[in-house]
């Protein structure tokens, strides 16, 4: 056992042994003691850095063929740990001397088989193609010899980390029939070895030829692009793009986490433009109307719901029944969420009041001749002004009819005592709830989802649905369920849902955010704010490296999950599509003084 440390006179030099009274003699304090860990202790196995530990690992042997991304697995792979790769150009007069000598051997040994009457070996004949074919493509100057070692050394905070993460290297190889070894007793030299220093200390070297040298190319990642689907952006590691189809997984649902200004409406808007042109029809719930331009530009529909607004959207609307749906099933799922609706709007119900109002709904649409036995397709569905005269004269409903006043008679009666007059038939729709009151809004958001789940429930077509701020949905356990419902249930309807938030506490916190979560094949992470980082890192299990990643990211940029694989991301607009989607403010004004000034040089040539 010793303590070491790099000699920085000469770096060709071996490790050279070092003691704190040297620097504290000298009185100089360089880069190297700075930089280098306080000491080294140097084991047969490993080396203690500091607080981690160390391995270096080499590679002894491959297979006769190597396929071009072999090493890829270890690349990518999800640990800590540096890869040297030294490479020795053998003079080719040298070489084709050499395979000379090889291929005398080889048929040596082919003769001496033959002349004993032994059957012929198959090995020693491949062996002879094999070098004959190099020769010639020596020759012909097609390849080049390479003396190659491959070093890796790995880390981890303790032993038994480290055991682990060799076994995890070293199945993936000898899968791959490229068998590794631990540099016993030359840890130093193997350390020093894989140090970008290009220094070669342990001379385990592989004689491999260009083309399967070539497969040793270090620079490859995780691509994400696939013959069809939308750009979603740019893999930051190989600049490829990142080209997807979210109805080409298991479920077509997506998460998106960000900072406030790190660029998630702006990715969500780009989405959306991009696939309405791939034929997709999308529904936007938008609680901060950013999404009211980008309907304009595109011909859709936008809606702003409000107490004063003229868009009114009755609760107690029905969906018509499917073909392999009964009206008794959907009328009891419409009468369940309508009982979460009130629960939602009274502040809670106890057991009494809930069994109440499932019963005085029953009742109510039974006045309207819409009953589990009846065709109700067609028919006008009650208000909730009737809700209140069944209540009133229910024993034990009195007092609920008198909460309901406020939404019957009071302040907020425009909001939903009025017929349905909404039509979502339209490529791209937008819910605005920016006007509603703080306190009305989740209550907006779940009459507003009820009534495109209706929709959706009604044609089956390819449809997106975004909810953006999905963290005001989240704080109630009604309208958390709900939206969970949506999630769960979109895939039969041919729905994905995108869920967006900057308010990852509150979301998480929620019985149903992790479920959420994992019943959505496709995550977009963006920057994020260090105090909920830990709380994103638990949740989508992220190296430190990924942590930093999102922590130290620009706008825009982030980690993009889809299925099992995902990618550092930077999200890219082009020129037209950033002056649809952008949500900046000195852009937004620039863009409307430009409007200004295109309308006022209109008006001014026309009056000329």
């Amino acid at each position: 056992m010793s303590f070491f440390k790099p000699s920085s006179t000469n770096p060709s030099t071996a490790i050279a042994p070092i003691l704190p009274s040297d620097i504290y003699k000298t009185g100089v304090l360089e880069l190297r003691d700075i930089i280098a860990p306080a000491a080294l202790r140097v084991t047969p196995r490993l080396i203690n850095l500091g607080e981690k530990v160390a391995r270096t690992l080499f590679v002894m042997s491959y297979p006769r063929f190597l396929t071009g991304d072999w090493f890829s697995p270890i690349i990518n792979l999800d640990k800590i740990f540096d890869v040297s790769i030294l490479i020795h150009p053998i003079d080719t007069a040298i070489a084709l001397r050499q395979l000379e000598k090889k291929v005398a051997e080889v048929q040596s040994q082919i003769s001496i088989k033959e002349d004993k009457g032994l059957v012929r070996d198959p090995i020693l004949d491949i062996a002879y193609q094999d070098i004959e074919n190099l020769r010639d493509a020596l020759q012909q100057a097609q390849e080049k010899i390479f003396d190659v070692g491959l070093y890796i050394t790995i880390y981890g905070d303790n032993e038994e980390e480290l055991n682990k993460t060799e076994s995890e290297v070293k199945g993936i190889l000898d899968a791959k029939l490229v068998h590794l070894k631990p540099a016993l007793f030359q840890q130093a030299e193997g350390f020093e070895t894989v140090l970008p220093v290009a220094l070669d200390r342990l001379q385990v070297n592989y004689k491999l030829n260009s083309s399967p040298l070539s497969s040793l190319f270090p620079f490859v990642s995780f691509d994400l692009t696939s013959n069809k689907g939308i750009l979603y952006g740019v893999n930051r590691h190989n600049s490829s793009l990142v080209l997807f189809d979210r109805f080409s997984l298991e479920n077509y649902n997506s998460v998106i986490f960000a900072k406030s200004g790190a660029g998630k409406s702006y990715a969500t808007k780009l989405e959306i433009l991009r696939t309405l042109m791939f034929g997709t029809d999308v529904i936007v719930v938008d609680p901060e109307r950013e999404y009211e331009y980008l309907a304009e530009a595109v011909g859709g529909r936008y809606f702003n719901i409000s107490l004063t607004s003229e868009h009114h959207i009755n609760p107690f609307d029905l969906p018509y029944p499917r073909e392999d749906e009964s009206p008794a099933d959907v009328l009891r799922s419409n009468i369940i969420n309508l009982v979460g609706l009130f629960r939602l709007m009274l502040g809670g119900l106890t057991p009494d009041e809930d069994a109440i109002i499932d019963s005085a709904i029953t009742e109510t649409y039974a006045l309207k001749d819409i009953t589990p036995d009846s065709d109700f397709t067609g028919k006008s569905a009650p208000l909730l002004s009737d809700l209140e005269l069944v209540l009133t004269g229910m024993e034990g409903g009195g007092a609920l009819a008198q909460r309901l006043l406020k939404y019957t008679q009071g302040s907020w009666a425009g909001f939903i005592n009025r017929p349905t007059n909404v039509d979502i038939n339209k490529k791209f729709v937008v819910f605005s709830v920016r006007d509603m009151e703080d306190e009305l809004k989740p209550v907006a958001m779940y009459i507003v989802m009820h009534n495109i789940w209706n929709a959706i429930r009604r044609t089956l077509k390819k449809r997106l649905l975004v909810i953006d701020e999905a963290w005001w949905m989240m704080k109630s356990k009604d309208t958390g369920s709900f939206l969970f419902s949506l999630v769960k249930r979109g895939r039969k309807y041919y729905l994905g849902v995108a869920t967006i938030t900057q308010d990852v506490g509150d979301f998480l916190l929620s019985p149903y955010g992790l479920a959420i979560i994992t019943n959505s094949s496709i995550q977009l992470l963006l920057k994020q704010s260090p105090a909920s980082i830990d709380l994103v890192q638990k949740t989508f299990q992220l190296t430190d490296e990924e942590k930093y990643l999102l922590l130290e990211s620009g706008v825009g940029e982030g980690i993009f999950f889809a299925g099992l694989k995902h990618v550092a991301l930077k999200i890219i607009a082009s020129y037209t599509e950033d002056q649809i989607i952008t949500s900046d403010p000195s852009q937004l004004l620039s863009i409307k003084k430009a409007k200004q000034d295109l309308v006022a040089g209109v008006e001014g040539e026309t009056v000329q």
